[in-house]
This record gives C-alpha cells, sequence and structure tokens, in this order.
C-alpha cells in the first residue's frame, strides 16, 4: 500500500511548505501569538483544534499520551486536512533514543500503515512529518473505535516498543475536523508559501 500516489509529486512542494508551517502540525500560532488560542472540541480520547489564522489546513484533530509521573510527553499524534490538495498532513512525535533508519508504523486491530519515516528530531523527540493519502488515514479511522491503537517503534538497542494510543472518539474527531478544515481553510493560491515558519513544539 503507497503513502503517496503517482500525482502527488506535483502538489509535493506545496504541502511541504504547508507542512512546517500549518498550527495543526507546528503549532506556530501559539509561538507566534499567545493570545491567539485555538477552539477545542473533545470527542472521547481525541480533540479538534481550529486556529484562528488564515490557513489552508487550520485544524487538527490531536491526541497526547504522557506519563503523569513527569508529565513527560511520550507520543503525540496530529492529523490535519488540506481541502485545496485533498489530502491530509500527518505528524507524529516518539521519543529520543530511536532508530531512525527503522521509522514508524501505526497498527490497529484491522490496519498496518507501511513505515513512516522520521523528518527530524530535537530535544522533545524525534517526528515524523508527511503528507497521508486518504487511504491511510481512513483506514486507521475505520479501526474499532473501542480498541486501542499502537505507534511501533524501534529503540537504539534494537528492541521493538509498540507506544499505545486510543481510537475512542476518532471516527466522530474526523469527521469534525474535515467538515471545520473545509469551512475555514484559505485557498491555497492566495497563501503565501515561499518562507514557512518554523516548526515549534
Amino acid at each position: 500500500m503507497k503513502v503517496f500516489e503517482g500525482n502527488w509529486a506535483a502538489a509535493a512542494a506545496m504541502l511541504g511548505a504547508i507542512l512546517v508551517s500549518a498550527p495543526a502540525l507546528a503549532q506556530a500560532p501559539a509561538a507566534a501569538a499567545p493570545q491567539a488560542k485555538p477552539d477545542v472540541s473533545t470527542f472521547d480520547d481525541w480533540q479538534v483544534r481550529c486556529f484562528p489564522v488564515q490557513s489552508p489546513s487550520p485544524c487538527d484533530m490531536f491526541q497526547e499520551q504522557g506519563y503523569q509521573r513527569t508529565n513527560q510527553r511520550i507520543l503525540s499524534i496530529s492529523v490535519a486536512y488540506v481541502p485545496g490538495l485533498d489530502r491530509y498532513a500527518l505528524q507524529i512525535s516518539v521519543p529520543l533514543d530511536i532508530a531512525i533508519p527503522k521509522g514508524v508504523t501505526i497498527q490497529t486491530d484491522s490496519y498496518t500503515s507501511p513505515a513512516m519515516r522520521y523528518r527530524r528530531c530535537d530535544r522533545n523527540g524525534c517526528y515524523v512529518e508527511m503528507g497521508a493519502d486518504k487511504n491511510l488515514i481512513e483506514s486507521i479511522v475505520r479501526s474499532s473505535p473501542d480498541g486501542k491503537g499502537k505507534v511501533n517503534i524501534v529503540a537504539d538497542n534494537g528492541r521493538s516498543v509498540g507506544i499505545p494510543f486510543s481510537l475512542k472518539g476518532l471516527a466522530a474527531a474526523h469527521d469534525d475536523m474535515v467538515s471545520k478544515a473545509k469551512a475555514k481553510a484559505k485557498p491555497i493560491s492566495q497563501q503565501n508559501t515561499a518562507a514557512p515558519a518554523a516548526p515549534q513544539q
């Protein structure tokens, strides 16, 4: 199963700029304008966030997992929909000390994604940031709503680790996020993507 489709190449450069400037993935609006808080709706274990900015992908659906004792993030997943390209943008963050060449897979009771490459790392973790086709995202969304998913990584020592996340509320969050994105998105033709904002975590 391919993550990218054949006609994707023509839009790849533009989506690449959106990936690093979109509030859903980079969370840049919070850094640029701390007073501009997103509208947040909660669907069980998922949130839909819409940021008050002009963007081709102003909304995302989001889940974060962390250690309760230390408040340390161990996993976050953000999925945004880009109506102008009819594509999704995906960010997954995982801890450091991973085997970068092995990449990441998402696994549910009925679906396992292709391996996805890390794009970058910083002091907070390593990140998959990519354009994802509808089949990948919708296959995850259609998985058992009461089940659990896993983000599979490989540690530096070669040990495979599955970081769990919840699917509860995912389908409802997806439908809400796509609907809001279509209503709020700025057309890509009007978006200046020449100098995207630097990602902020």
